[in-house]
């Protein structure tokens, strides 16, 4: 027979350990015989969710808020769950029942705030860290997911306080410095550089410190014109997150190889799918100003922007049953021979609710949704697709000087300038084979003419997507909508030209980068 008091408080302190194997043995002997135990199930649930065995974790939350409806942290732990495997709508809802439960503590309140953030409900995300910041103000992480929150929402004053006092509380928070630098352009007078550089000289053995870091003082030694110096950062920033992450391109190669073999030239591509007209798809390789394409666009009356949604290639994998990423297997047809295009469509678009469908169309803003062009023809065959690009040497520059999000496995090209390069290289070459597998379905746009002729360009744009004209369009710096990127400042200012042609102040160092493009015949602007 258990001692349930005895076991009930081992399950506890392995619960404090973080010691999450242990957990699930003790919830297992305890739900056997208290099946209805809501603490037990939590922390059960909690335990699976560490561990990665989703399956679990959502059938112990799910438990717990039937069991004990009024306990927001209950609640939270579900829509984090939600939250991470991409049930992003549902995970909306949940963190909405939560909020009317008034949480009272920083830690749920922290859950739901970045709930809300991987559902792009900036202003509900917003309001939640503020709670918990007002809670909790000496835990330097909170201030920091405020600060991410508020710049968010274009309060670049409040997001620089919330990080000075984030680094006042824990300076080790490197994300912090990097966000701090990338919230405006730096001057001679208003800088970080002395800070940084006391940093990076005394963490010297800390690759996680060298890589923000550096990519910080590349940033501000930019914005400063000290362009030897920046370039030096980023390559000894981003050498560092290399260190961090193993990665061979022959990795990404064969996916490239891998898509076009399960979309043949030659092969006829039926409209089968979901025939809503709603979705708006912005593709193309990042930094090549598909934000603001999306501010243009969704400064139309008529458009909402709904952000870099995971939704579609998260509905994919569903509807393909693989059990390991699809665009890692070597026969991706033979994978997604069976799926009913229409029911994926219809899937997709019940996942974007309740953000979407306010308005008669909305942007799907995530530009490596370009991998994922033929499967959205066929599901949505009335969506809108625009691939942004831009200058070979400009796209590859900006790859080099920005740090993605790094939980993301898109973005491991990013830490050599040569891997970059060779990525660009496949990235024209699946974009050829769109253009002729599906005539007329994708609008490739220059942003060289987005910038230096928006009129012509919005026309172009709205006319493809069966837009009626709209002078907002030519004022997106008026747009009041929440942007989902550190350097907001920038797509929040009239359209400018000064990013073209920017390579040039990297010209010495791009030597090897300008032979390997040309070499697969890739022309740039000189």
């Amino acid at each position: 027979m258990i001692d349930s008091t005895r076991a009930y408080a081992k399950l506890v302190a392995a619960f404090h350990q973080n010691d999450w194997p242990r957990v699930q043995q003790r919830a297992s002997q305890l739900l056997a015989v208290a099946p209805d135990d809501a603490r037990v199930h939590h922390m059960a649930g909690v335990a699976c969710m560490q561990s990665r065995q989703m399956p679990q974790a959502l059938e112990h939350l799910l438990k717990t808020t039937h069991l004990e409806p009024r306990r927001a942290d209950y609640v939270a732990q579900y829509a984090k769950a939600l939250a991470l495997t991409r049930r992003l709508r549902e995970a909306r809802l949940v963190a909405d029942r939560a909020m009317t439960l008034a949480p009272a503590d920083a830690p749920t309140l922290d859950t739901l705030g970045m709930v809300y953030r991987q559902a792009n409900a900036h202003l509900q995300s917003t309001t939640a860290f503020r709670r918990a910041a007002a809670l909790a103000p000496e835990h330097a992480l909170t201030r920091l997911h405020l600060a991410y929150a508020l710049n968010s929402i274009g309060d670049v004053a409040g997001a620089e306080q919330e990080l000075e006092a984030c680094i006042r509380l824990e300076p080790r928070h490197w994300y912090a410095h990097l966000l701090l630098a990338q919230l405006q352009k730096q001057t001679a007078e208003h800088n970080h550089l002395a800070r940084l550089r006391e940093l990076a000289e005394r963490h010297a053995d800390d690759p996680g410190a060298q890589l923000l870091l550096n990519i910080a003082l590349g940033k501000e030694c930019d914005d400063l014109a000290d362009y030897p110096a920046a370039f030096a950062h980023y390559t000894r920033g981003k050498a560092a997150g290399r260190r961090m992450r193993p990665y061979t391109f022959a990795r990404d190669e064969a996916i490239f190889d891998a898509l076009i073999r399960a979309f043949p030239a030659n092969g006829a591509e039926t409209a089968a799918g979901d025939p809503t007209r709603e979705p708006i798809f912005i593709i193309g390789m990042p930094r090549t100003g598909t934000t603001l394409l999306d501010r243009v666009l969704s400064s139309h009356p008529d458009v909402h922007s709904a952000g870099e949604l995971q939704n579609f290639p998260t509905a994919l994998q569903r509807a393909s049953g693989c059990p390991t990423a699809l665009l890692g297997e070597a026969d991706i047809a033979a994978r997604t021979r069976h799926i009913d295009w229409r029911q994926l469509g219809a899937a997709y678009l019940a996942s974007t609710r309740p953000a979407t469908g306010g308005t008669p169309r909305f942007i799907d803003k995530l530009p490596h949704n370009f991998l994922y062009a033929g499967f959205i023809a066929r599901a949505l065959p009335n969506a809108k697709i625009v691939c942004l690009r831009r200058d070979p040497l400009d796209t590859c520059v900006g790859n080099f000087r920005h740090l993605f999000e790094q939980e993301s496995g898109f973005y491991d090209y990013s830490f050599d300038l040569a891997d970059i390069g060779r990525y660009y290289i496949q990235f024209d070459r699946l974009i050829a084979h769109w253009r002729k597998l599906l005539p007329g379905r994708i609008l490739e746009l220059s942003y060289e003419s987005l910038v230096t002729d928006p009129e012509a360009t919005t026309r172009e744009l709205l006319a493809f997507c069966e837009l009626p004209w709209n002078e907002a369009c030519l004022r997106s710096e008026d747009n009041a909508a929440p942007v989902n990127t550190p350097n907001a400042w920038q797509v929040r200012a009239p359209i400018y030209r000064s990013a073209v042609g920017r390579w040039k102040r990297f010209q010495p160092e791009l030597r090897d980068l300008r032979w390997l493009l040309a070499g697969a015949g890739i022309g740039t602007a000189e």
